[in-house]
């Protein structure tokens, strides 16, 4: 499939697992595991499109903090479960495609058996490099901020930098992306038209796409429909 002008860099903000499940009859939560299916699904479109990097917001902070407990307990099994995978089965679509999965945010907030698992896979896949898939969890971009602030804060209280030395890169040093280019593409799914706290900072100059679609039933042809919405968009950066 040839596209020009591809995104090497997309994140996604996969909004409607719950209202799709609702609207089924289902329990809220079922649609978080039709999600996780959806998520294998994206990657094989963006492998076929020619797109490296994927950043998904898997679990922000306020979720983490106000879904009900039963919902929230059923999303971490989902996810040592499909975590577990990774790290015992090589036919895995993470190990055949040498894909590296890194997590960032406040993880520290998650069960100890599931922060062994994500330390378990991010080492396992530590040098795969064909492919890169990020995951956000228990994540706040205001927190991100404020915590790169602080650490910047004390090397200058440290004398180990100057006040005059912060600018960008720097502060991009500090973030808990740092290591990844900024994202060229940020598509939400679901409806909804912002982006919720998903990394501030590095989405200033980010396209936006919306689709009303819920995420567990977002099509191949509406995601490289957004691909080429992409692809015709000229990006300024401000100029």
């Amino acid at each position: 499939m040839e596209i020009k002008n591809i995104p090497q860099h997309v994140s996604i903000i996969p909004d409607g697992n719950r209202r799709c499940a609702k609207r089924l009859m289902e329990k809220p939560w079922k649609g978080h595991e039709w999600g996780f299916t959806k998520l294998e699904r994206l990657f094989g479109w963006c492998k076929e499109i020619g797109i490296k990097i994927v950043t998904f917001y898997s679990l922000s902070l306020e979720n983490l903090k106000n879904r009900p407990k039963e919902e929230i307990d059923f999303l971490f099994l989902l996810a040592k479960k499909e975590l577990n995978n990774i790290l015992v089965d090589e036919n895995n679509f993470v190990n055949k495609n040498r894909i590296r999965i890194s997590f960032f945010g406040n993880t520290k907030l998650l069960p100890k058996e599931l922060q062994d698992c994500i330390k378990g896979v991010e080492k396992k896949t530590k040098a795969y490099s064909d492919f890169f898939v990020n995951l956000a969890v228990a994540y706040g971009g205001r927190q991100e901020i404020i915590e790169a602030a602080k650490k910047i804060g004390l090397l200058v209280q440290a004398s180990k930098l100057r006040p005059d030395d912060i600018n960008e890169a720097l502060f991009k040093q500090n973030l808990q992306t740092n290591g990844f280019p900024y994202p060229d593409l940020v598509l939400r799914t679901g409806g909804e038209r912002r982006l919720s706290n998903f990394l501030p900072f590095q989405t200033t100059y980010s396209e936006l796409l919306f689709i009303d679609t819920l995420w567990p039933e977002l099509t191949k042809k509406e995601f490289i429909a957004a691909i080429k919405d992409y692809s015709q968009r000229q990006r300024r950066f401000g100029k």
